[in-house]
């Protein structure tokens, strides 16, 4: 159980930094009825999950054939971890559209939502290092835990973010993006630290 609430608190401090994805959901919250905007989300979450299981597992696999690999995913992986948390104690507040100028379209709300999650290089790569570098961390059973807390937090963050926009439509401001982007930068640095010992136990 602690494994899985390892994974729950990593997983909403690595999808709470408003990226791309957050971005998404939010103007859409903001721009669409709530109903529609839920649906969103759950299309989003889809997306977002499919590419964490695929990044954790495709990587752990990798790394239990290639044990230099560990070693090598581990190491980066917590410098790209402390990266993102220290980027995200100076980030500044996104743009935001309270307004939509073209007509919904699902199967453009699916095709964004894809590209986002997977035609982003950038997702890519820190899904790849950050979760993999966990998966390097775990016992296989403790990563099966891990991932599933990853996957809760991925549902419950969009959801949450979808309902929280649209009731508070009127009085939302950037300045909670900010203080988000500090709290979630401070949890990941954490993490970051967590990673650094496991890499310096394995050099030693």
């Amino acid at each position: 159980m602690i494994h899985y609430l390892q994974g729950l608190l990593f997983g909403i401090a690595y999808i709470a930094p408003i990226g791309l994805q957050n971005l998404f959901v939010i103007n859409t919250a903001l721009a669409q009825p709530r109903r529609r905007a839920l649906k969103v989300a759950v299309i989003v979450t889809f997306f977002d999950i499919s590419l964490a299981l695929a990044t954790f597992y495709g990587v752990g696999r990798l790394l239990t054939w290639l044990p230099w690999l560990k070693l090598v995913v581990l190491g980066v992986g917590s410098l790209i971890v402390l990266y993102i948390g220290v980027s995200l104690l100076r980030a500044q507040a996104p743009e935001l559209k309270k307004s939509s100028t073209q007509p919904f379209s699902y199967w453009r709300a699916i095709m964004a939502a894809f590209a986002i999650a997977w035609l982003n290089p950038q997702a890519l790569l820190d899904g790849t290092l950050l979760l993999g570098a966990f998966r390097a961390s775990l016992a296989p059973l403790a990563a099966d835990f891990f991932i599933g807390g990853v996957m809760t937090a991925s549902a419950i963050w969009f959801s949450g973010l979808t309902l929280l926009i649209s009731w508070l439509r009127d009085r939302f401001t950037t300045k909670f993006l900010l203080l988000l982007n500090r709290i979630c930068g401070g949890v990941i640095i954490l993490y970051a630290w967590k990673l650094v010992s496991e890499f310096v136990q394995l050099i030693w």
